[in-house]
């Protein structure tokens, strides 16, 4: 565990180090924030929150790439100095960030230049599903193939052997996650404090499980994503932007998958789960019931904006209840150890 921490702290130094002239860099390749009207899925302009964040305008965006670029280097350092080396835990990791990454970048950078395409602004919804569900068939079809996992423990009941059928479950995962990150990315500091919170529980996890490759590679996106967050927090130097957003939010379930305690995910991830089920919810309220809504805005965070909380006091409190969630699925997944 000792080294664990110190790959952690190393990780966590090397980011904060990297992170100012990394900002620097995104200004002067001018990937920030333009002005925009965000808009729901019936394509209605969501007025709350463009008067509440409208200010933020012209703020680095696509910061993802730091915590996945200084994570894939660094553990592959730690990794060939280490009797893990590069295996497949690594590969599989790999093209999780990379894939979802690079489809998140896609969007983002259409954004930064506001490259017009009918449709929603960015890579248009059904084509970005599209592409999450393939690269989520490939990743389900690795860790089915080369990782030799098929079975699925739920806790309380056993260990149940689920054959092919598990590759199409584990894209199912990873398309669900990577959208509650997603959607939860939405103010200053939020999906990333809750995803240094995800990873702490799925690190004890994956030691009390002896996955210590799982762990290394936990350690170093845990230091990572605390240097990022002193810069993310309110008010935001840099964003994720869906480079991080999609690519963390896969990632999470690849982490959870490999351990084979996915079945606590929606425990030790309770807040995203909350803010994805909150959009839908709104989705299907104004779809079935003649544009009735039952929050005032969708994802749920900004529900409490437009009730009159501050951006700090929603962030502090969704984190705080994704603590407690963590704890609770640390419970349940060791109650029968």
């Amino acid at each position: 565990m000792a080294k664990l921490l110190g790959i952690l702290i190393i990780s966590f130094l090397v980011t904060l180090l990297a992170a100012v002239p990394f900002i620097d860099l995104l200004y002067k390749l001018k990937f920030q924030r333009q002005k925009e009207h965000n808009k729901d899925i019936f394509g209605q302009v969501t007025s709350i929150v463009n008067k509440l964040h409208a200010w933020k305008v012209g703020t680095p965006n696509a910061g993802g790439i730091l915590i996945i670029g200084v994570t894939i280097l660094l553990s592959a350092i730690f990794y060939t100095f280490t009797k893990f080396h590069i295996n497949w835990t690594a590969n599989v990791l790999y093209f999780t960030l990379i894939s979802f990454g690079l489809l998140g970048f896609y969007d983002d950078v259409r954004k930064f230049f506001g490259w017009q395409q009918n449709g929603v602004w960015g890579l248009k919804i059904r084509y970005k599903f599209a592409f999450q569900w393939i690269f989520a068939f490939i990743i389900g079809w690795l860790i089915y193939d080369k990782m030799g996992q098929q079975s699925l423990y739920i806790p309380l009941l056993g260990t149940f052997s689920l054959g092919l059928l598990y590759i199409p479950f584990v894209a199912f995962v990873i398309v669900a996650m990577t959208n509650a990150v997603n959607i939860t990315d939405g103010l200053d500091g939020l999906a990333t404090g809750l995803m240094v919170i995800a990873l702490s529980a799925f690190w004890v996890l994956a030691e009390f499980v002896g996955m210590q490759d799982v762990s290394l590679f936990i350690a170093t996106m845990i230091g990572s994503l605390l240097a990022f967050l002193y810069f993310n927090i309110f008010p935001a130097r840099v964003w994720l932007g869906d480079t991080g957003a999609l690519s963390l939010g896969a990632m999470l379930a690849v982490i959870a998958l490999m351990i084979n305690q996915v079945f606590v995910l929606p425990l030790v991830g309770l807040v995203f789960v909350v803010e994805v089920g909150s959009s839908l919810l709104q989705w299907w309220s104004k779809a079935t019931r003649g544009g009735k809504k039952i929050f005032l805005v969708a994802p749920i965070h900004h529900h409490f904006e437009a009730l009159g909380w501050d951006e700090t006091k929603v962030t502090m409190r969704f984190w705080l209840a994704g603590a407690v969630a963590a704890f609770l699925g640390l419970f349940v997944a060791l109650l029968e150890r």
